[in-house]
């Protein structure tokens, strides 16, 4: 059953429970302001951001010898394969300084271990080890114990990890059906990053159209449940309150397979304010004005609040902070709550007014503080 949205007091969220996507143009593109970026976000609610950990960019070469000599100042060995932190080193000690969490998706492979794919789909690892070591490397810096934090300060760990995205789609992974070749992935990512923290959260990589059935299909795998903390998902519909009845078709799958326990992050909600102007190549009837997409924003952060405890949802991240809005482009192209114009400026959508005073509604807040999650003025 959906709880309404109530116009009394909205239920408190925990720490953590609204953030954001944060991809291109923001990370990594050279010439923009992310501490300006970051420090508009905690002023906005955020306190969570999801970002892509890029495999393919931080391990290129699949040892020292393939390493252009121009480049080996960027790197450094990882058992025994050349890694670059720089970007990510970058990112997660702006958010840290800012009390952000950072939730990645570990994604990408690079051409050392690609498998054979077409050429309008993402390569997946032909060799799940690799991948996995990549995960346990990201853990061993910055996670709990994580060697970052002996030299930064303020820290703030990452404790939770989805394990790539959109499996359930041709486009992310080429082979369909999808189930046993990605449950082997997941399975050799969860021991990895366990062995390295066993407190990890280990996620479910962003589940999307229908999520329930590609959750099923996982769940027929044998031993399946073993290997996952939660499920991200990404509940994409016309109207808000489809939104929570998505993730009820996921928390009914999770409770018949013994999953009860098991979280779920709604890591991609979205209304493109791409409305008559957008290719769509996926068929979604999601488009809506900019006025829509604000209204549609003020609609469902209280609905995620007031279902969160029902279904177990410690997370929802709006995508995107910023978006280019090309004309040419297709519909997530106008996803943003900001519009970016490139040369490093950013106008805000009416999405983007209705987020802060939806998210710090939800925090019981007026104003933020500079430190995610630490209000300055109460609401």
């Amino acid at each position: 059953m959906v709880v309404p949205a109530s116009s009394s007091a909205k239920p408190a969220v925990p720490a953590g429970f609204v953030g954001v996507n944060m991809n291109s143009p923001l990370f990594p593109t050279l010439g923009v302001n992310l501490p300006n970026q970051l420090d508009t976000m905690v002023a906005s609610g955020v306190q969570t951001i999801r970002v892509v950990f890029d495999w393919a960019s931080a391990q290129p070469y699949r040892n020292w010898n393939s390493v252009p000599a121009a480049q080996r100042s960027q790197f450094t060995r990882v058992g025994g394969v050349p890694t670059r932190f720089g970007d990510l080193d970058r990112l997660v000690a702006l958010a840290a300084k800012r009390g952000l969490r950072v939730f990645p998706t570990i994604l990408y492979t690079p051409s050392w271990d690609a498998a054979p794919s077409s050429g309008s789909s993402l390569a997946i690892p032909e060799q799940d080890g690799p991948y996995a070591a990549f995960c346990a490397a990201l853990v061993r810096r910055y996670g709990p114990h994580g060697t970052f934090w002996t030299t930064h300060s303020p820290s703030v760990p990452i404790r939770m990890w989805e394990i790539w995205n959109e499996p359930n789609l041709a486009f992310y992974w080429p082979e369909q059906p999808f189930e046993q070749s990605y449950v082997a992935l997941l399975h050799a990512a969860h021991d990895a990053i366990k062995a390295a923290d066993s407190s990890a959260q280990v996620m479910v990589g962003g589940l999307t159209n229908a999520s329930w059935n590609a959750l099923s299909l996982i769940y027929s795998v044998r031993g399946a449940g073993k290997w996952f903390d939660g499920v991200a998902l990404h509940p994409y519909t016309k109207y808000p309150a489809g939104v929570i009845t998505i993730l009820g078709f996921v928390r009914q799958v999770l409770i018949k397979h013994g999953g009860a326990g098991k979280s779920m992050v709604a890591d991609e909600i979205s209304w493109p304010s791409s409305q008559g102007i957008d290719s769509n190549p996926a068929g979604l009837d999601i488009g809506t004005t900019e006025a829509g997409e604000a209204k549609n924003v003020a609609a469902v952060l209280p609905l995620l609040a007031n279902n969160r405890r029902s279904l177990h949802l410690v997370e929802f991240d709006y995508p995107t902070w910023a978006s280019i809005d090309d004309p040419g482009g297709n519909l997530f192209d106008f996803s943003g709550l900001y519009h970016y114009a490139g040369h490093g400026r950013f106008t805000a959508k009416p999405a983007a007014a209705a987020f802060r005073k939806g998210a710090l509604a939800l925090e019981h807040c007026r104003r933020m503080s500079q430190i995610a999650s630490v209000c300055a003025s109460q609401g």
